[in-house]
């Protein structure tokens, strides 16, 4: 078990709120979040805990719903996002207020993230959200499709998803760990807002992995684990010379994701926000499942990236 006294960030991928067949039923996210749970605890030996998680299956359901009762206010992406936050954050802070019996309580709060009114993202819009549609179901829209799939219906919606720039709710996110609070926040990657005469909403999806680095960064983090469902990432994945990473340092990483190494909307994203985290002077990043979560902080497992100064260490 790893024992931290500087605040541990950890994103969690959709496969530790899901069941292995990806159902997103209460009961089946209930159960999956509840061994993820398990992980953290016998993991980290510290209240000193900032969780992070994604959201696209319970954000694609709502869509689903809303798309299905068209009399029903239509509501936009940002409410939905911020909604799925405390639908997951509740199933988590439970799961692990009851496997952490004598510990602090878990708390969830909802958590908004600036975004450049300026990013290239809203010129391009790339992220797909929601139901598929056929070809002309899509042109219908009153929003932006793409081609994403193939068969009778292989269009979605598609959003930007710009850089997140700063994390409204840091300072207390870092209140709360600093009063032995474990924090459930940035859920989706925030809910995105433009500093616009105050905050506001926007139509986006923030890459939650990069969020968890950017607010690492501002909580003065040392450690930023991003778990998935794979025990590394790989260079040459599938095929018959793929190599799993082990220790590798952010210059060597990026020189990988510059090759087009990861794939995009998979891997892509949880490198990049390692290689940010420790650019941005964090010590260690790793990625890992959560069944190997322990055993990488130990050094022993995941990939694990540290600065160009620990290439030898």
């Amino acid at each position: 078990m790893a024992t931290e006294t500087t605040p541990v960030v950890v994103a969690l991928g959709g496969n530790t709120l899901l069941d292995a067949g990806g159902s997103a039923t209460a009961a089946d996210q209930r159960k999956a979040v509840e061994r993820t749970a398990t992980h953290l605890t016998d993991a980290l030996a510290t209240d000193r805990l900032v969780l992070t998680h994604g959201n696209g299956p319970q954000v694609g359901n709502l869509l689903v719903q809303q798309a299905a009762a068209s009399e029903t206010p239509q509501l936009p992406l940002d409410v939905l996002v911020a909604e799925t936050q405390a639908q997951i954050g509740y199933l988590l802070q439970q799961a692990l207020d009851n496997e952490r019996a004598t510990a602090t309580e878990a708390m969830t709060l909802v958590t908004q993230v600036v975004v450049d009114a300026d990013d290239p993202a809203f010129d391009d819009p790339t992220k797909p959200v929601g139901p598929y549609y056929t070809e002309s179901t899509a042109a219908a829209k009153p929003f932006e499709t793409a081609r994403v799939a193939e068969g009778e219906r292989p269009y979605r919606r598609v959003v930007p998803s710009p850089d997140p720039v700063e994390v409204v709710e840091a300072d207390e996110i870092a209140s709360l760990v600093d009063r032995g609070k474990l924090v459930i926040c940035g859920g989706g990657g925030g809910v995105p807002v433009v500093r616009d005469d105050g905050l506001r909403g926007v139509e986006a999806v923030v890459d939650k992995d990069l969020t968890s680095a950017s607010l690492a960064t501002a909580l003065g983090a040392d450690t930023l684990v991003v778990l998935t469902d794979v025990d590394h990432a790989y260079v040459n994945f599938g095929e018959s010379d793929q190599r799993a990473l082990e220790r590798v340092t952010a210059a060597a990483l990026r020189e990988h994701l510059d090759a087009g190494e990861f794939a995009a909307g998979s891997m892509q994203p949880k490198v990049r926000a390692c290689a940010r985290f420790v650019e941005s002077g964090g010590e260690r990043a790793i990625i890992t499942t959560p069944e190997r979560m322990e055993v990488a902080l130990d050094g022993e497992a995941g990939t694990r990236v540290v600065g160009d100064d620990q290439r030898r260490s």
